[in-house]
């Protein structure tokens, strides 16, 4: 197949906006992007209810699999608080997944909840916001809006060992289980609605922990296959929280509920997966880390394949007539006003969700060309927030823009200009270039230290093998660790 594009040897912004329509593809891209005194919309205010965020950049929540085996912040951990902090974005999107029991991380060094570790969510938030006011000034951190993201790992839980799933799921998948060592005639790890009603008020707790320790809002987590996104696509569970649009949204609408009543005051925010797809796995004919090469779609002959917010007959149809009517009912209803919009699951379709060339050691080779997922998600989130509209709508934070490198300060400014959006995410990008957002809105040039992420997926890749998440190519402080030399003979094993 033919390789993808590399953006790297794209000589202006008139070359990425060929490479764009040589796709045709659709996206706004402005010539050059504006510092803050410029007037750049990038440096332009938010209001949420009673809170201010300072400009347009948001930094997303990242798990880092460098807490301490108890779940609390390690130095590894602080450090990543530290750069948000020095990022210049306004908005700190949960910094970290933040399980809300022990038996609900994703690795056994996650963040959790117990009450001894109550006092290491001031350290987090502490050690983000004295960044800020180092970097930016004394007051500077009046607009400036942390959250901690809470969350349930369900069916991709490995609380005690990095190479073994401990799952408890919402339904039976058809073809998920196989992936997580679940028997289909075992039902032992499927939530009970009296379990789920108990888990309910372990967010609650955790969010109330949240809330003395000074987060402003909290994200309880519906996306990429974890817990709360699985309840979404429950439609063969029995009982209360599966069936029809009312019982598979009943976990959610339950949760916010809750955390509304016992927490007043507190923020709510929603990362959601609009949508999801089929699973891959990799094709081993065609997998080579660079190029395209199509992992094989693994689908259920027995029953209609279980996703959200696409065609149940076809999932590679995207169908945003339910995920939109969430949105409406818990922002009209609950008051819901913070979204933060992405696709998919790195778990078992990462080209959906995080597009790039080299796929993560878990992964395989990208079926289409990474541009082309980045802009699927830009449009997605446009074509939501164009069912909003008045003078209150709710607040909506988009996703995939690391992979376009040199040019996402310019599509950046250029989706917030036209309204497509109404904050730019960054995730993986912070790791190796944390302080991009300042530099753009200072006017500097933000690509002369060459930090900008190549989606090499080393941050992805070393987690997947039980090491600590960072920046091995282009952090330093990573590359110098004893982790990088053994992630590197992991890869030339073929591991990745």
């Amino acid at each position: 197949m033919t390789p993808p594009l590399r953006i790297p040897t794209l000589k202006s912004v008139d070359d990425f906006r060929q490479a764009l329509a040589s796709f045709g593809l659709e996206l706004p891209v402005d010539d050059l992007p504006l510092s803050a005194a410029e007037g750049t919309p990038l440096a332009e205010p938010l209001t949420v209810g009673k809170l201010r965020i300072g400009n347009r950049w948001c930094i997303h929540p990242m798990e880092g699999w460098d807490g301490t085996p108890g779940g609390q912040p390690s130095e590894h951990t602080l450090r990543r608080w530290r750069n948000f902090g020095l990022s210049g974005a306004k908005l700190l999107w949960g910094g970290e997944a933040f399980a809300v029991r022990p038996d609900g991380r994703a690795n056994p060094r996650q963040l959790c909840y117990r009450p001894e570790n109550v006092d290491s969510l001031h350290e987090l938030i502490d050690t983000a916001r004295d960044a800020h006011t180092q970097e930016f000034g004394a007051g500077s951190t009046d607009d400036l809006l942390i959250g901690l993201q809470l969350t349930h790992s369900g069916r991709f839980c490995k609380p005690n060992r990095a190479d073994r799933f401990e799952p408890r799921v919402a339904y039976h998948h058809p073809v998920l289980d196989a992936r997580v060592g679940i028997k289909a005639d075992d039902d032992s790890c499927v939530w009970t609605d009296g379990q789920i009603r108990e888990l309910i008020a372990a967010y609650v707790v955790s969010a109330t922990a949240a809330q003395a320790a000074g987060f402003g809002f909290v994200d309880l987590k519906c996306c990429h296959g974890y817990l709360g996104h699985e309840f979404l696509s429950a439609f063969d569970r029995p009982g209360d929280y599966g069936g029809d649009f009312a019982g598979r949204t009943r976990f959610i609408r339950e949760l916010v509920s809750a955390v509304r009543s016992e927490c007043p005051g507190l923020e709510i925010g929603i990362r959601l997966s609009l949508w999801d797809t089929f699973a891959y796995r990799p094709d081993p004919a065609l997998s080579t880390p660079g190029k395209l090469g199509p992992g094989i779609a693994v689908t259920s002959d027995s029953r209609l394949y279980p996703v959200f917010g696409a065609n149940r007959q076809n999932p590679l149809e995207i169908d945003l007539r339910e995920p939109i009517a969430l949105i409406d009912q818990l922002w009209r209803e609950h008051g819901v006003q913070l979204w933060n919009l992405t696709a998919g699951s790195p778990y078992y379709n990462p080209h959906v969700q995080r597009p790039a060339i080299y796929p993560p050691s878990d992964g395989y080779s990208p079926p289409e060309d990474p541009l082309i997922g980045c802009v699927r998600q830009i449009q997605a989130v446009r074509d939501v927030r164009r069912t909003f509209s008045g003078e209150k709508t709710p607040l909506f934070v988009g996703t995939a823009y690391t992979y376009f490198q040199e040019y996402l300060p310019h599509v950046a400014q250029a989706v917030v200009r036209e309204g497509w959006v109404d904050s730019v995410g960054l995730g993986r990008l912070v790791l190796s270039d944390w302080q991009l957002p300042a530099k753009v809105l200072e006017g500097k040039n933000y690509a002369a230290d060459k930090k900008i992420c190549r989606t090499f997926s080393d941050c992805t890749t070393a987690p997947r093998n039980g090491i600590i998440s960072g920046c091995y190519p282009l952090d330093p402080y990573y590359k110098e660790m004893t982790e990088a030399a053994e992630l590197k003979h992991i890869k030339a094993q073929g591991k990745r």
